[in-house]
């Protein structure tokens, strides 16, 4: 039996054209174990250098079943990353000789501001494009990259669960498909379409979220979408590196495991491309894309080619008498589908992340932006002090020609700019703003050079290493790191000829994102954004309340309060559904005459066609209503009302959700009426 194992080893060693002196042995040794695409797997491991993964393996016939499984996690790997372990690799080391040496990846380059819009809500620029931007939601896709979990926040469940605001118990993932929704009709009504489009909304999940995430979809009939315009893509982690030679780190729970961890939020271009969705939203008539889709999977081999390069290969091999009816198939959907993309097909992919309660205030006029200055990436982005905390968007311009518009961190863009010439460094312009605007990690893409873009690079973002080094020498590490990238990285690939912009939005309208938990939030130094739950909340009320401001209505002013060890401003408490109100110009059509609302009330409205007139508000009130159901709300209502009730974030006895901000309503009296049947109704005690 010896002898015959040593034969088959040796058989396909021979095969292979490797001498066994190369290879460690105790791979050697188990190799007749293996099938023949786990020992490609094996020798792949070895000419990259990997064979420290199989010192501690033991003679055949020992956790055989394990020795399997190692190869089933590393084919996982190999095939989850552009280019398979040998790019990952190659990568990783050359990152790592960088890092090692100290490189500064903007050597070269001059900061300059970069071209852009700053709106300024409410003036009619802005309800411009806002208008514009609600007439081109039937052309986009929405992308929410929704990987993590609440742990950091306090809270055990997944962030898009977490409530927005606790007035309505409204979850952040049932706001952002209200408003997607609410998009989606907007926009039929305004173009007069005699077939409304269905916009697709794809979420990026990982192991950790995947399923929370489907099951909050599936208890709640998906917040009111048809469940075939939603797609989960699963994100996959990458191998950790234990050195600078970028070996590969063994779990150290189980030698038969390779260590991974998150590659970061740059992975959504990469899933979105391999998963052909791209192509079918391009196309979207659904006949010709079902076909194309269907072929492309056939032919994947021409579909690494762009569109415009696929025909010419084709009818080449056509002319010379290659070709076959199912080619000929290929071809006429090419054709047919040539014809369709520009008027059928969708035109905008728009990108953001999984706990900002105010985006979609936002959404409209940034479309806007896209449409009529014709972007190709525009970044959304909001006012920055010189030197804050947060990213800057700066075009970036190397002695050789090249250029680009990126995000630069805060903490590189000073420096940055005093090392080309600028003695202040970021410092704050006569706006009293930084020139560069803070990016806020959300995008808006033209679909089409995205498509082009993508098939160049196999949907592979610039990735960057952060590795933990033990001490000065920077020859080992503190523990294992791996390769990470970040979504609003995708333009540093980019031509010179690519038009990328930005647009500014006020902040107090757009960016109140919820990442930090109570404790850290309370650390954060007087006059900084807490970006916490309790901030997140208390934001969504001030900017309700500014844009009723705006509109007309007398809104009381604010008053300080302490919620989590957080000094925040409580305005009155009102929401509103999305239908009620995507823009400033819908949102002012629907409040007229002498309007106000005291500073302890609370409005919430829950329908389309709620219009408030000459209506004085002192206390709660809570309308609902179907569609086709019209009501004119006015007259004075008073009542007691519902309380911001303060409560102790370390009380286990109440709910994480309302610990994590420190304060919960109660609800002590208060109006709620409901309108179940269409019609024209007047609510006026």
């Amino acid at each position: 039996m010896a002898s015959a194992t040593a034969d088959s080893v040796a058989k396909i060693l021979s095969d292979l054209n490797i001498n066994a002196g190369d290879w460690p042995l105790n791979l050697v040794k188990n190799l007749h174990l293996l099938h023949p695409d786990q020992i490609e797997l094996a020798k792949m491991l070895v000419d990259l250098g990997q064979s420290h993964l199989f010192q501690h393996w033991p003679e055949p016939g020992v956790e055989d079943e394990q020795k399997k499984a190692f190869f089933a996690q590393v084919a996982k790997l190999n095939s989850n990353y552009p280019g398979g372990l040998a790019s990952y690799v190659k990568n990783a080391r050359e990152l790592l000789a960088d890092s090692k040496e100290g490189k500064n990846p903007y050597d070269g380059f001059t900061p300059s501001v970069p071209t852009g819009e700053v709106l300024s809500f409410g003036d009619n620029n802005f309800i411009k494009f806002e208008e514009a931007g609600v007439k081109e939601a039937q052309n986009a896709a929405f992308v929410l990259v929704a990987g993590g979990l609440g742990e950091r926040l306090g809270y055990n469940g997944i962030k898009v669960a977490l409530p927005a605001e606790t007035t309505t118990g409204t979850c952040f993932l049932q706001l952002y498909i209200e408003s997607i929704l609410a998009l989606q009709g907007a926009s039929s009504r305004l173009s007069h379409a005699t077939s409304p489009k269905v916009i697709p909304f794809v979420i990026m999940t990982s192991d950790d979220t995947h399923a929370r995430t489907l099951d909050l979809l599936e208890s709640n009939s998906y917040f009111g979408m048809k469940p075939t315009q939603v797609h989960l893509l699963k994100q996959e982690k990458v191998a950790c590196l234990e050195d600078n030679d970028a070996r590969l780190a063994l779990d150290p729970y189980d030698k038969y495991k390779i260590q991974t961890k998150p590659h970061g939020h740059g992975d959504v271009h990469s899933l979105l491309y391999s998963s052909g969705l791209l192509n079918v939203w391009y196309v979207s008539n659904s006949y010709i894309a079902s076909k194309i889709w269907n072929l492309e999977k056939k032919y994947s081999c021409f579909c690494k080619l762009p569109y415009s390069s696929v025909l010419p290969v084709i009818i080449m091999l056509f002319l010379c008498g290659m070709g076959t009816p199912y080619l000929m198939m290929f071809v006429s959907a090419l054709a047919l589908a040539s014809l369709y993309r520009r008027d059928a097909g969708l035109r905008w992919v728009l990108f953001f992340q999984d706990t900002n309660g105010l985006l979609f205030k936002a959404i409209p006029a940034s479309l806007g932006v896209s449409a009529l200055k014709h972007y190709h990436v525009n970044s959304l982005a909001v006012q920055r002090k010189a030197k804050e905390a947060i990213g800057g968007i700066t075009r970036l311009t190397h002695s050789d020609g090249r250029s680009m518009v990126i995000n630069v961190e805060y903490n590189q863009l000073d420096p940055l700019l005093r090392a080309t010439g600028h003695p202040d460094g970021d410092a704050n312009c006569e706006t009293g703003y930084s020139p560069f605007p803070g990016n806020i990690n959300q995008l808006i893409l033209e679909l089409g050079p995205y498509i082009e873009e993508l098939t160049k690079t196999g949907g592979a973002i610039k990735e960057f290493v952060n590795p933990k080094y033990k001490d000065a020498s920077k020859t080992s590490f503190k523990s294992s790191t791996r390769l990470e990238c970040m979504m609003q990285d995708y333009p540093k690939t980019l031509p010179p000829s690519a038009r990328v912009g930005f647009t500014v939005i006020d902040t107090w309208l757009a960016y109140a994102p919820v990442k930090n938990n109570p404790e850290d939030a309370a650390k954060v130094p007087k006059g900084n954004p807490y970006h916490s739950a309790t901030s997140g909340e208390m934001a969504i009320y001030r900017a309700n309340s500014r844009i009723l401001q705006k509109a007309g209505v007398q809104v009381e002013d604010p008053v300080k309060q302490v919620f989590n060890g957080q000094e925040v401003e409580v305005w009155p408490r009102i929401t509103w559904k999305p239908i009620w109100g995507l823009t400033f110009a819908e949102i002012k059509s629907k409040v007229s005459g002498n309007c106000s609302i005291s500073q302890r009330s609370t409005l919430a409205l829950k329908g389309r066609s709620i219009l408030l007139q000459n209506l004085s508000l002192d206390g709660a009130l809570i309308i609902n209503t179907v569609d086709g159901a019209k009501v004119k709300v006015g007259g004075s209502i008073q009542n007691k009302g519902w309380i911001v009730e303060s409560i102790d974030y370390k009380d286990t006895s109440i709910a994480e959700e309302l610990r994590t901000r420190g304060f919960r309503m109660k609800k002590v009296e208060g109006l709620e009426e409901t309108y179940n049947q269409p019609g024209e109704f007047s609510l006026k005690p």
